[in-house]
């Protein structure tokens, strides 16, 4: 049952996970991906070059130690990497369910990862860690259910989306659906997709991940080919023959329609703003300890996102530790191995981890 009153099944969940689950089933973290992520958040399955998307924060030794900890991580809801979504076969018509399938909420999101976790026989998480929307599902996880929950991570997140946030999805979405291939959403089949739209919409979500300063380094005004310009609408410039690149390696792993869902998802989600967070666990009602990350050259979930976090649960009067931490690469940061932030988010989770006798 979705958050909205709607039904949805069955539901398939794909998932990895890495390290052993201990006999009680307490030393569980799990990872909550982020837009366009996947389940894949560590290893290799046979290619050392693609490793999962958040390999150097996952392993033995590492932040999230496999040597201690058994990580989780899955497919959301709504997603196109093997977790029911809008390409996934509707029982009712036997066909794709497109713009059909039902629009979702994080609490959903969140709802399908508790089940998940009940499948796999896990107690009491040790931790959730997630960034930009994987933080939001992280909040609204602890906020909902204070008690599964020992160490809450959050990092460049937001408890609700600004304006110029929602302005970049919808410009986002309307370039999927303008797209003359969309077909309503249900391109699935038909040997066409809204392949234009989709590459756009990555292209212009890519630079606001990117901070000015790093793409003034890795680019500058460089050209393509050679030292004079062409003088015409070719692609020219570095910069525009990255985006380009970032826009067509896309559509070999992302899904148009699970693309519309999950920005929605981000655009409605309000984690203070509810009439469900509107009455606070209090002192004492959790025994969660929270700890929020910024980027100082994130722009696109700047620092006042995380303050916003920060300042809500301190009125909740429960345990909170925030950084913002210095990096040059913007929004990004949150995948990349920066030594301070990496420190930080070890040092939080083992010593929640000793806490609870993990």
């Amino acid at each position: 049952m979705l958050e909205s009153g709607a039904r949805l099944g069955p539901v398939e969940v794909a998932y990895e996970t890495y390290g052993t689950l201990n006999d009680d089933g307490t030393n569980a973290v799990y990872v909550c991906h982020a837009l366009t992520g996947d389940a894949h958040a560590a290893g290799h399955h046979g290619d050392p070059d693609r490793r999962g998307w958040w390999d150097n924060l996952i392993g033995p030794g590492r932040p999230v130690d496999t040597d201690r900890f058994f990580v989780v991580c899955a497919n959301l809801l709504g997603g196109c990497q093997g977790t029911t979504g809008p390409a996934s076969q509707d029982p009712a018509t036997g066909r794709p369910y497109g713009l059909r399938f039902p629009l979702v909420t994080v609490r959903d999101l969140v709802t399908v990862h508790r089940a998940l976790l009940g499948h796999l026989g896990v107690g009491r998480l040790a931790g959730a860690i997630g960034g930009s929307l994987g933080g939001m599902q992280v909040l609204q996880w602890a906020i909902d259910h204070p008690d599964d929950i020992a160490a809450a991570m959050m990092i460049c997140s937001s408890a609700r989306l600004s304006a110029q946030n929602i302005a970049f999805s919808a410009v986002a979405r309307e370039a999927i659906m303008r797209d003359p291939d969309f077909q309503g959403g249900d391109y699935y089949g038909t040997g066409r997709s809204p392949d234009t739209g989709l590459s756009i919409a990555r292209m212009m979500a890519h630079i606001t991940y990117l901070s000015e300063a790093s793409m003034r380094e890795k680019f500058g005004r460089r050209l393509q080919h050679g030292d004079a310009p062409r003088f015409d609408f070719r692609v020219d410039f570095q910069v525009e023959s990255y985006l380009q690149h970032q826009g067509e390696s896309f559509l070999k792993r992302f899904d148009a329609n699970t693309y519309l869902y999950m920005t929605r998802v981000m655009d409605y989600f309000d984690a203070f703003g509810d009439t469900a967070a509107a009455a606070p666990p209090g002192p004492g009602g959790t025994a969660t300890r929270f700890l929020v990350i910024s980027f100082d050259s994130d722009w696109r979930f700047d620092t006042e996102h995380s303050r916003e976090i920060v300042r809500h649960l301190q009125a909740w009067r429960v345990p909170v530790t925030s950084r913002e931490i210095a990096s040059p690469w913007g929004h990004d940061s949150f995948l990349l191995e920066i030594p301070e932030y990496h420190r930080t988010v070890k040092a939080f989770l083992a010593r929640a981890a000793d806490e609870t006798g993990v």
